[in-house]
């Protein structure tokens, strides 16, 4: 695990700009010059955030024995985009041994397999993204034949993304209507929420999610700590298992008793569901002996959402939790917009953000598939170090709120797209135009991370990173999540 506390390094973003992918004219998985590029600017991000564990430029990795572990998911894939490209400047046919960036890799026989894998489904979103649907079939065939959604990370990875590729020929044919495409993402969003259990026990068994809460909740605590009611206003409750933390850190301050711990969930759907999470939180608010009461708000229009709807009162320390919600309002402006001025008039003393750390928005279909792979080539990774391949719970998480993802980004061009994802320097520049200002996050928040991470088998390959003020947690070196805590000017 690589950590940098703030004030002891220089303070460096790990931003890249999808940049224009050229046209390949050859069958084979060609990607351009500028393909090349987006992935040597991969790798120094990688390097520049998980330095610690690079090897000397010198040295020869080896992967062609049963004691050294084959490469990542990620390597698989930049291995494979980057010999799109040799394949076209070289016409070499020997993909056994290669070179990319500093190290030599020496494949076995399944890793020249999964290479070539990627290349078929790389080959074939370039030929979606120019439109070139008769061209693609073979290819997608190919994908399906060597792909599986119970088989390793690679093979999972290609069944989803050839999925989302065959979504996209369908809606640019007209097999699939806008109407149609609707009527699947509502369906889906209920099935993921009565999904709950299982997407609960990835998170439990993921580094990531267990960061942001506790990290999060700290600076909560730390905050409040002279405040003897303290308000918490969510945006995103789910199952509500982060506040089982916040209650046991509240129930073991001495010097400050809380008097009432007010929890409002907001929600624009699926109302049961937060009422039971509140009927859950209530009952262990009682084993502890908390005084606590729980609040929902309801509204069908994020428009109709007014200050008047959370029922402050005075003496109330106010703070705001956002968890991977944010992205969901990007593609409808007048939402987001709507629900930042009322959180300004809230005027909470603390506003915590969770957000994915990655820009899969490009214009450019090729830019944004290729960040697309990167970015859930980590998770598949992650799933498989974490989880076996047969657990219910991740195979149900993979296929419907991973598929969801991945189809989301892959399929779906403007309104249709349900969420969005941006980087850090989006919301910094975003929350600035409503006065917001971004604070540190403190050394035992900080602390509080690191140990987090030591609770996982898998923790090693976990990396903690600091943007500014901003913490940025990641999976071998590629950026995950960002976390970050916010105050009014």
């Amino acid at each position: 695990m690589g950590f940098r506390c703030p004030g002891l390094e220089t303070k460096g973003k790990s931003h890249l700009k999808p940049q224009s992918l050229g046209e390949g004219k050859d069958n084979q998985a060609s990607f351009s010059l500028e393909a090349f590029q987006v992935l040597k600017q991969y790798e120094k991000r990688v390097k520049h955030l998980n330095k610690e564990k690079l090897e000397e430029p010198s040295n020869i990795i080896e992967r062609n024995s049963a004691d050294v572990p084959a490469l990542s998911t990620e390597e698989i894939i930049k291995v494979a985009t980057t010999t799109s490209l040799e394949y076209h400047l070289q016409r070499s046919d020997n993909l056994s041994s290669l070179c990319f960036g500093c190290a030599l890799f020496v494949l076995t026989s399944d890793g020249v397999k999964y290479v070539e894998l990627i290349q078929f489904l790389i080959a074939a979103a370039e030929k979606v993204g120019q439109q070139q649907f008769d061209h693609v079939s073979e290819m997608l065939s190919m994908c399906d034949q060597m792909s599986s959604a119970t088989g390793n990370p690679v093979q999972r990875i290609v069944y989803y993304f050839t999925g989302a590729l065959r979504e996209r020929i369908d809606r640019e044919t007209g097999k699939i209507t806008p109407r149609g495409l609707f009527t699947i993402s509502a369906n889906v969003e209920e099935a993921m929420v009565s999904l709950s259990p299982a997407i609960l026990e990835c998170h439990q068994r993921m580094p990531f999610c267990q960061i942001a809460q506790l990290t999060g909740i700290q600076a909560i605590v730390e905050s409040a700590a002279d405040s003897k009611r303290l308000h918490v206003i969510d945006l995103k409750i789910d199952s509500g298992v982060q506040w089982i933390a916040l209650m046991q850190a509240l129930t073991a301050r001495n010097d400050c008793p809380t008097e009432l711990l007010k929890i409002t969930a907001f929600g624009t759907t699926s109302m049961s569901k937060i009422q039971e999470t509140g009927k859950r939180l209530a009952q262990f608010a009682e084993t502890v002996n908390l005084p606590f009461s729980f609040n929902l708000v309801m509204v069908l229009n994020i428009n109709d959402l007014k200050k008047e709807s959370f029922e402050l009162e005075d003496g109330e320390f106010i703070a705001v939790y956002s968890s991977l919600f944010l992205k969901n309002l990007l593609a409808q402006p007048n939402c987001l917009e709507s629900l930042m001025r009322v959180i300004r008039d809230l005027r909470p003393q603390i506003m915590v953000i969770t957000e994915p750390e990655a820009n899969h928005n490009s214009q450019a279909f090729k830019d944004r598939f290729v960040e697309t792979l990167l970015y859930f080539s980590a998770i598949f990774d992650c799933l498989e170090a974490c989880m076996d391949r047969s657990d219910p719970s991740r195979m149900g998480a993979e296929g419907l709120y991973l598929s969801y993802a991945i189809t989301n980004s892959i399929a779906k061009e403007g309104k249709e797209r349900t969420f969005q994802c941006v980087k850090i320097d989006y919301w910094r520049a975003y929350l600035a135009e409503f006065g917001m200002e971004e604070t540190e996050l403190s050394m035992t928040s900080l602390y509080q991370a690191i140990q987090v991470v030591k609770k996982f088998a898998c923790g090693s390959y976990c990396t903690l990173d600091m943007n500014g003020k901003c913490l940025i947690t990641g999976w071998k070196g590629t950026p995950i999540n960002s976390l970050s805590v916010w105050k009014f000017c």
